[in-house]
């Protein structure tokens, strides 16, 4: 337990330092791009005939930090506002906070990305170890040859794809929006039945684009399990085949578990393309708009709140790892 507790207090550090370091960077990138809108904001009140010092606070106020001050200044109130949890103000959405808007198209994002890539890897695992085992045969060649196939087309070449097919040519699916303009929003029947409706085709397309990729690495490490020792002895010993299969099939996924929390911290940075092909309201779709709207502020929030999942992702696929796996903390303990 110590182990543990050690290990995360360490990991809380160093993310903690590397969101700022994170945060420090896109203040400046942002601050030195062409056209600053706070700049413009400003020029703009003034020749409204508002005083400056005016003008300077209602910027202030809708970024978060002094624009008129010195560079060191706008970066001190940043950072500020930061340890805050105060992300500054939209400019494409007037008067809402960074923080709120992230929140809302959060929930857009982190459910359909994350129930396909949970079905993506029970599946990919699944059908993984048989790949493995039945390397040899046809059924083995056909799910490496599938994994190999999805593993390399791009998650919007799917997208469109499926689009195409179940939007088109069999129109059986919608695919624009996240749900129908008709329903009342609510718990209830014809509400819940077209969210979920309009999340069959996203979902989809995460589990398909991320299929391949679990098949082919869970087939790898099934190989490199089948040529250890604890299972030549396992077969010697004449255990059943199912018990076997289960040694084989619980010492193979092991490194997939790390796999699958990295890819669980990409859940929300990950989602660009499918999101604008379905128009889901989405981190992706909402990164995408900020670029265009030139939404700095959003523009940073986003960046950093992608940041701030991949490194707890990273926190946690360590910490599953080190509870999952006792050759870990036997390993710890003996130095």
């Amino acid at each position: 337990m110590m182990i543990i507790i050690r290990r995360l207090a360490g990991h809380l550090a160093r993310g903690f330092v590397m969101i700022l370091v994170v945060a420090t960077i896109s203040f400046f990138i942002i601050n030195n791009i062409p056209g600053d809108p706070m700049a413009a904001r400003y020029e703009k009140l003034i020749e409204g005939g508002m005083a400056p010092e005016a003008a300077a606070q209602a910027v202030k106020v809708l970024y978060g930090f002094q624009p008129t001050g010195t560079l060191w200044q706008q970066y001190s109130d940043f950072m500020g506002g930061l340890l805050h949890f105060d992300l500054g103000v939209s400019v494409s959405r007037p008067g809402t906070p960074v923080l709120d808007v992230l929140t809302e198209a959060a929930k857009w994002t982190v459910l359909p990305v994350l129930v396909g890539t949970l079905l993506s890897f029970l599946v990919g695992v699944v059908l993984g170890v048989y790949a493995a085992i039945k390397r040899t045969g046809k059924l083995g060649d056909a799910l490496a040859i599938s994994g190999s196939l999805l593993h390399g087309i791009p998650q919007y070449v799917l997208a469109l794809l499926l689009v195409v097919i179940f939007a088109t040519l069999i129109p059986i699916l919608p695919a624009d929006g996240p749900v129908d303009i008709l329903f009342d929003p609510g718990f209830n029947a014809g509400y819940i039945g077209s969210l979920v409706e309009h999340a069959v085709l996203p979902v989809v397309t995460y589990a398909l684009s991320a299929y391949g990729g679990w098949v082919l690495a869970m087939k790898s490490s099934v190989v490199t399990v089948l040529g250890d020792d604890f299972i030549l002895a396992a077969e010697l010993r004449g255990m059943k085949r199912s018990i076997v299969f289960r040694y084989i099939a619980r010492n193979a996924i092991l490194p997939l578990f790390t796999i699958l929390a990295l890819s669980l911290g990409l859940l929300l940075g990950g989602a660009v393309f499918i999101e604008k092909i379905f128009n889901y309201p989405g981190l992706g779709l909402l990164l995408i708009d900020s670029v265009n709207d030139r939404d700095y502020a959003l523009m940073g929030g986003a960046f950093l709140l992608i940041t701030a999942s991949i490194i707890v992702a990273n926190i946690v696929a360590d910490l599953f790892y080190t509870v999952i796996d006792p050759r870990v903390r036997s390993g710890e303990d003996a130095t």
